[in-house]
């Protein structure tokens, strides 16, 4: 954790990301799980209304009630700045920028901001790329995660995560495709799936790729991209079947852009901040998780971007994945 002497801004400015050089060279990160990414997708989405309503800044006026005394007690003695790192992925709820080039904002964004309002912290925020985020943290590089981490029992192994929301694994495909709803993966058996890198879509996919082979069929061919919207373009130009990607970002691609359309829900995840593991962070962000539920705020983040299927009832840490059907 980071505690540097310098005053800190309010947590009501604009949400700005700090980039640095390396980053600047290798451009915008793959997105989160939860991302619809850039390129195809990502300029249909510029196009569209993103929504702008401040659902954080009222915290301690009406909605919400400020700094949580009990919450913050929490935090490890002496921190009063958190280094946060998150994946931009170019189309909402995932994280965005807006027309200015710098805000960001997104589900995760709002999330995150209301977090550390309650905890009465300041955020420090670097963009990365989706894969390089879980590994930075053990390094100590980041204090915090947030870019839509599914948890998944192999991440548990060495992250920890506090829940905010439950999202989870679908489908998506042209609209001229003759695929139907996905309810098992021998149904991609000699197909191209496009995923994102890093992801636990990519995982999934690369764990079961044997059920094919298994079954006397080809197997799926797993392609992946460092950026969501070239995962569309793939589709949309048939060079893949088939996208692989969170519930909440398909259908909000599909939404904006024409020619494709959403399948179905095939695995929810819970989705949550990522800390290294025994992290002391994590009980003060459950904390303040559950009391943004109790309060409203939660219920008012999740309208702004039409995800409230995705609500959860409490936060917890590192709960146990929910299986597969």
């Amino acid at each position: 954790m980071r505690t540097p002497l310098r005053a800190r801004p309010s947590l009501s400015a604009p949400f700005v990301v700090v980039v640095s050089a390396a980053l600047l060279l290798t451009g915008c990160g793959a997105g989160s799980d939860d991302s619809a990414g850039s390129g195809a997708a990502g300029g249909a989405a510029r196009s569209a209304e993103i929504p702008t309503a401040d659902v954080v800044s009222g915290i301690g006026i009406g909605i919400g009630i400020g700094k949580d005394a009990a919450a913050a007690a929490l935090l490890p003695a002496g921190t009063t700045r958190l280094t946060v790192a998150v994946s931009v992925g170019g189309t909402p709820p995932g994280t965005t920028y807006l027309a200015d080039g710098k805000t960001l904002t997104g589900q995760d964004v709002d999330f995150t901001k209301a977090v550390a309002k309650v905890l009465g912290i300041g955020l420090t925020v670097e963009q990365a790329s989706f894969e390089a985020i879980l590994p930075a943290l053990d390094s100590g590089k980041y204090d915090v995660g947030a870019s839509n981490f599914g948890v998944t029992d192999e991440r548990r192994r060495t992250i920890d995560f506090v829940t905010y929301i439950n999202d989870g694994q679908g489908f998506a495909v042209r609209k001229d495709s003759t695929l139907g709803r996905i309810t098992d993966l021998r149904q991609l058996c000699g197909l191209k799936v496009a995923t994102g890198a890093g992801t636990t879509f990519e995982a999934t996919l690369e764990e079961n790729r044997h059920v094919c082979t298994d079954a006397g069929e080809k197997a799926y061919t797993v392609q992946t991209y460092s950026e969501q919207g070239a995962v569309w373009s793939s589709v949309q130009q048939g060079r893949s079947d088939v996208v692989m990607s969170t519930i909440n970002g398909l259908r909000y691609a599909v939404a904006q852009q024409s020619g494709v359309k959403f399948l179905n829900e095939y695995h929810r995840l819970d989705v949550g901040f990522a800390f290294t593991k025994g992290s002391k962070l994590a009980p003060a962000f459950r904390a303040a998780v559950n009391r943004l539920i109790a309060d409203g705020t939660y219920d008012e983040i999740l309208k702004k971007w039409g995800t409230t299927g995705s609500a959860i009832a409490k936060s917890q840490i590192s709960p146990p994945e929910s299986k597969a059907p």
